[in-house]
């Protein structure tokens, strides 16, 4: 069993999409669940949910990390799979995490993005990304994951002290303490529709400057905010 976890605020807009695209997966329905894990939006985010999940409810914890860890606590599954609501999920995507964790050794897998947004900018930004990913990934000197496209073996997952809550970098964080678990893998072709929005409009520069501002003052800091933006 697979336990996807999804945490939304306030995307009646966008969720619908991602999670139509996980009931079309090639995996069979009933090898995973799917948990919205809802941070108290103010429109219909959770009733559209729960026309596609299994579960949904409000969480307790604060922040995303938060979230993830209380879909994680509510899974019944063996691997623990997270994204985001904004995201899209390619067919393949669950049966390429399940296939990758038949190496017992593996304790969590991730992928690459690409936009949803597809212009050239955007295209180039998440290609320098990518590139980042995996040059830190074939060095050993960082693990650059994302929490939309992250998969733990349950057991090393909550040995690890599951997601640290923090406002930014507690996807990256994490890669780094299951290090520790097991074997990390960096599947190139386990990609995912990474939507764009905050750095159009945002802009990407500056929404990079703060993840990494806040990132270096441990992961929450006074000057910026990173997550619950209203966004257009």
């Amino acid at each position: 069993m697979i336990s996807v976890i999804v945490p939304s605020f306030n995307e009646e807009e966008r969720i619908e999409g991602c999670l139509s695209s996980l009931t079309k997966q090639t995996l069979p329905r009933d090898h995973y669940e799917i948990i919205v894990v809802d941070g108290g939006s103010k429109d219909k985010t959770r009733e559209i949910a729960e026309k596609y999940a299994d579960t949904v409810f409000i969480q307790t914890s604060p922040k995303v990390g938060g979230a993830r860890n209380d879909g994680a606590m509510q899974a019944k599954g063996e691997i623990i799979v997270t994204t985001d609501a904004d995201t899209y999920l390619p067919p393949d995507w669950l049966e390429r995490i399940e296939k990758g964790f038949e190496d017992s050794k593996i304790v969590m897998i991730y992928g690459p993005v690409r936009p949803i947004e597809k212009t050239l900018k955007n295209r180039f930004y998440l290609f320098l990304a990518n590139t980042f990913a995996g040059i830190g990934y074939l060095t050993g000197t960082i693990l650059f994951t994302l929490g939309c496209n992250s998969a733990f073996r349950r057991d090393a997952f909550m040995n690890a002290g599951m997601y640290r809550v923090s406002d930014a970098g507690d996807d990256l964080e994490i890669a780094h303490r299951m290090k520790r678990q097991g074997k990390i893998w960096f599947d190139r072709k386990l990609w995912v529709g990474f939507s764009m929005r905050r750095y159009d409009q945002f802009g990407a520069l500056k929404s990079v400057y703060e993840w990494f501002y806040i990132v270096f003052h441990g992961g929450d800091a006074d000057k910026y905010s990173y997550t619950r933006r209203e966004y257009r």
